[in-house]
C-alpha cells in the first residue's frame, strides 16, 4: 500500500494557515508520511512559500492522481475563489471566510469520493466565516453537516492521551445542563466505537469528575451523585471498561502516563487546558463518528504575527502525520 494521500484546505488566507501548510509540505516528516493536496488559491499559497523562504514549485492539479508527489512540489486544486486584495494579513474579511469554507467543502467532497483517504484541516476564523455569511461556526459544524453526521465527536490526542469531549461551545451554565447520565452513557458508546475503528481495543477510558473532588458525595454539588455515578456504573454493568468520576486535577495526568487510554472531559475547558499543557503544539484534534476522517491543528489564525513568516508549523505537522496514522482504518 502506497502512502496514505491527504487533503489539505489552506484556511483562511489573512491568517497563518498558508504559511503553516507551506512550512508542512516541506517537512521531510509529511513527505515521508503522505501524499497531499493542498485545496486554496495560487496567488495566496506563492504569497504563503515567498513569506517562509521555503523552496517550493506549485504544481496546479484538477483531481488528487493527477499530483506529482516528489519533494519540494506543492500540488495544489486551485479554486480561483480570492485574491490578495481581500486577503489583507490579520484582518477579519468575509471573502477570506467564504473562501475557507469552500476549501473545506472541496476537501470533504474528495474524502467521501474516496479520492483522499483523509482530511488534514488549518484554522479558520469565526468571525470571517459570518462576515462571509457561512451558517457554521466552526470545522466541526461544517464536517458534520457536509457528511450528514448528527453531533460529530471530537477527540484530542497528544502524545498519546487521548481527550473526548462531551460539551463543546456552550456556556457553563448551558453545559451544567447537559450533565445527564443517558447523555454520559451515549458519548461512552460512541467514544468507544470510534476508538475501535482507530484501531484501539484495549484499555479503560476514565470519565473526568465535574465539581471540586467529585463533589464529595454532595458537599461541593450533586452531578456526580445524581447524573455520572450512576451513568459509570450503569455501562460497568453493560460491559463496558469505563472508570470515575475521577478528579479532573488527575485524571489527565493519569491518562498520559498510560493508566487511561482517554478521558471523557465533561466541558470545552477542562479538557483543552490538559492537552495545551502538555504540549500545545502536538495537541491534534480528531473529529470522529463520520465516515472520513478528519485531523486538525488546535491552534487559531493568529491574526497578530500573519504574514512574518514566524509561524511555526509543528501542530501542522502532526496533524498530517496523525491523519496518515490513522487513515488506514476509514479505507
Amino acid at each position: 500500500m502506497g502512502k496514505p494521500r491527504i487533503a489539505v484546505p489552506m484556511g483562511d488566507a489573512a491568517g497563518i494557515g498558508p504559511e503553516i501548510v507551506a512550512k508542512a509540505i516541506a517537512s521531510p516528516k509529511v513527505f515521508e508520511a503522505a501524499e497531499c493536496i493542498v485545496i486554496g488559491e495560487k496567488s495566496i499559497m506563492e504569497r504563503a512559500v515567498k513569506v517562509t523562504g521555503e523552496s517550493l514549485w506549485t504544481h496546479l492539479v484538477q483531481e488528487p492522481e493527477e499530483g506529482e508527489f516528489k519533494k519540494g512540489v506543492l500540488n495544489l486544486i486551485d479554486m480561483k475563489n480570492l485574491n490578495q486584495k481581500q486577503a489583507a494579513f490579520g484582518q477579519v474579511n468575509g471573502a477570506c471566510g467564504k473562501a475557507a469554507y469552500e476549501y473545506i467543502e472541496k476537501s470533504i467532497l474528495l474524502a467521501c469520493a474516496g479520492k483522499v483517504d483523509a482530511v488534514a484541516t488549518t484554522p479558520i476564523n469565526k468571525e470571517s466565516l459570518r462576515a462571509g455569511g457561512v451558517p457554521f461556526i466552526g470545522h466541526t459544524e461544517i464536517f458534520g453537516a457536509l457528511t450528514h453526521t448528527k453531533d460529530p465527536l471530537t477527540m484530542f490526542e497528544t502524545n498519546g492521551m487521548r481527550v473526548f469531549f462531551l460539551t463543546r461551545h456552550v456556556s457553563l451554565r448551558d453545559m451544567l445542563g447537559l450533565i445527564t447520565k443517558d447523555r454520559i452513557k451515549d458519548y461512552v458508546k460512541r467514544c468507544w466505537k470510534a476508538l475501535k475503528k482507530l484501531g484501539i481495543t484495549e484499555g479503560t477510558m476514565a470519565i473526568a469528575g465535574l465539581n471540586p473532588h467529585c463533589g464529595e458525595h454532595g458537599l461541593f454539588g450533586w452531578e456526580e451523585v445524581h447524573e455520572i455515578i450512576p451513568a459509570v456504573e450503569e455501562l460497568q454493568t453493560e460491559g463496558y471498561p469505563v472508570a470515575g468520576p475521577i478528579g479532573a486535577d488527575s485524571v489527565f495526568h493519569q491518562a498520559a502516563i498510560g493508566k487511561y487510554n482517554s478521558v471523557l472531559s465533561l466541558y470545552h475547558d477542562q479538557g483543552h487546558i490538559a492537552a495545551k499543557t502538555l504540549d500545545f503544539e502536538k495537541t491534534i484534534s480528531v473529529t470522529n463518528g463520520m465516515p472520513i476522517l478528519r485531523t486538525s491543528v488546535d491552534h487559531g489564525t493568529a491574526f497578530d504575527i500573519a504574514g512574518k513568516g514566524i509561524a511555526g508549523e509543528a501542530s501542522m505537522v502532526e496533524a498530517v502525520l496523525l491523519a496518515a496514522k490513522y487513515a488506514p482504518a476509514f479505507a
